[in-house]
């Protein structure tokens, strides 16, 4: 990873996120993250630092291979805009690093909110200026979950760690892609819901 931040990673200068820190603690509590699962994504970021472009290319392969997928980085005519899955890209791999070992403090959960923002109606295709389909559907970020955690097992297995130290660091990644994704849904739901 370059030390410059990639265009249109906004950490820490986004509006404050309507979900508050009693409410985070809630959801962390309901998808059992704890002290140790902050302790073992620190070591997976430790382990991932270093693969992260191999990463991404299976994660983007996974996305080109489903055309009802990579039509969310197309124009409405179905155009695929290589600009945007590029910087796209770029944010997605500081989201693996930010994962790993950023706190979840007010910073955090106001990116996580913005992240949530920049796949709906309100605000997706600004920070790029993307002439993209107007949103992801929410069936989507919920369905990602799975692949994005699935796929990073064989990377946390790669630096030689056992099998006990490769499924904490798996569990601890897992928690935290369910939780980031709840905090992303927000922005989908109306206030009554």
């Amino acid at each position: 990873m370059t030390t410059q931040p990639p265009a249109g990673y906004a950490y820490g200068s986004t509006p404050p996120s309507p979900v508050s820190r009693d409410e985070l603690a809630k959801l962390e509590a309901t998808v059992l993250f704890t002290a140790d699962d902050v302790q073992d994504l620190r070591m997976a970021g430790d382990v991932l630092e270093d693969q992260v472009e191999d990463i991404l290319d299976v994660w983007y392969g996974f996305v080109a291979s489903h055309p009802h997928l990579v039509a969310y980085f197309a124009t409405p005519d179905g155009r695929v805009l290589d600009d945007y899955l590029a910087r796209v890209r770029q944010r997605f791999g500081q989201w693996i690093m930010d994962t790993c070992h950023r706190p979840h403090d007010e910073e955090w959960l106001s990116y996580a909110h913005e992240i949530g923002l920049r796949h709906t109606q309100d605000k997706k295709n600004q920070t790029d200026q993307a002439a993209s389909v107007r949103h992801i559907p929410l069936r989507y970020m919920v369905a990602f979950i799975y692949p994005i955690t699935a796929t990073i097992r064989p990377f946390l297995a790669n630096k030689g760690h056992d099998e006990g130290t490769v499924e904490r660091m798996y569990q601890a990644w897992f928690k935290s892609v369910t939780l980031q994704t709840a905090l992303w849904l927000q922005p989908y739901a109306a206030d009554t819901w």
